[in-house]
């Protein structure tokens, strides 16, 4: 057998198959797509120098050498098995922006419901790399078009001016390079500001009748005291996008989280 390197994700992969004889039953068990297992069964063979499978029109049987195999990584699974915290539940990272990461956030009994999952809400303007799994769930502004990742459109994001009443002139600037924050500084030019860092600060001063702010429109207008004193900002209407990684969406508790996070957002974005 040539001199390898690989990890435990390796030969779990080749288990399923082994045991499930084919891609597509390891598919549902492992939560990778059968191009994926595909793939990744070629590279273990070829760092190995190894022929484990006979790749038939209905299926994948093992070869003698992959027979071989098997009972090998049958003992390393035998011997791993034990120090697997059984009670540990996955981790299903979600970013947003701030405003949907708050409805989310007020909506989390929804998704969890009684999933044995961990949720972890990362609020962040910027993109996280789902890639490189910064996060298993992104809700993004535009439909994505890096290989490997999948999308699914939630609805159309309007955003608006609030205030109190269209008498208040101060505005309430967040401090970043967001869409709506770029308009605004185009906007304003010389007239009053009040800068903040996070945007939740913004819908405060609105609140507090100090400045008018730049808002999603699904939170402005459910906000008690605050008026739309403009029309939806055309240039910033945007999809809203949940995004996830191709071989992620497989997973089952990915799965059910994605739905649950839809329809809590289609109730507000539509």
């Amino acid at each position: 057998m040539v001199e390898t390197n690989f990890d435990w994700d390796d030969l779990r992969l080749f288990l399923a198959i082994a045991r499930s004889g084919g891609l597509g039953p390891a598919s549902a068990s492992t939560g990778k797509s059968p191009p994926t297992l595909g793939r990744r069964m070629l590279a273990l063979e070829r760092r190995l120098g190894l022929e484990l499978f006979k790749r038939l029109p209905r299926g994948y049987e093992l070869t003698e050498q992959g027979r071989d195999f098997l009972s090998k990584v049958t003992a390393i699974e035998n011997k791993i098995a034990p120090l697997a915290d059984a009670e540990k539940r996955p981790v299903v990272k979600i970013s947003a922006g701030q405003w949907v990461t708050d409805l989310l956030c007020r909506k989390a009994a929804e998704i969890v419901e009684s999933d044995p999952v961990l949720l972890r809400f990362i609020a962040a303007d910027h993109v996280l790399d789902i890639g490189r799994r910064e996060a298993v769930i992104g809700v993004r502004n535009r439909r994505p078009d890096q290989i490997g990742l999948a999308g699914r459109r939630i609805g159309r994001v309007q955003f608006a001016v609030y205030a109190v009443d269209n008498e208040v002139r101060t505005w309430a600037r967040v401090i970043g390079a967001t869409p709506s924050a770029r308009w605004l500084d185009e906007k304003i030019g010389d007239e009053a500001t009040i800068e903040v860092t996070n945007s939740r600060n913004a819908l405060d001063l609105a609140l507090a009748g100090v400045a008018r702010a730049v808002l999603p429109t699904f939170v402005g207008n459910v906000q008690s005291g605050l008026e739309q004193v403009t029309a939806p900002i055309d240039i910033l209407d945007h999809d809203q996008w949940l995004v996830t990684h191709d071989d992620d969406r497989f997973l089952p508790e990915v799965r059910r989280v994605i739905e649950r996070t839809h329809a809590v957002l289609r109730t507000v974005i539509k």
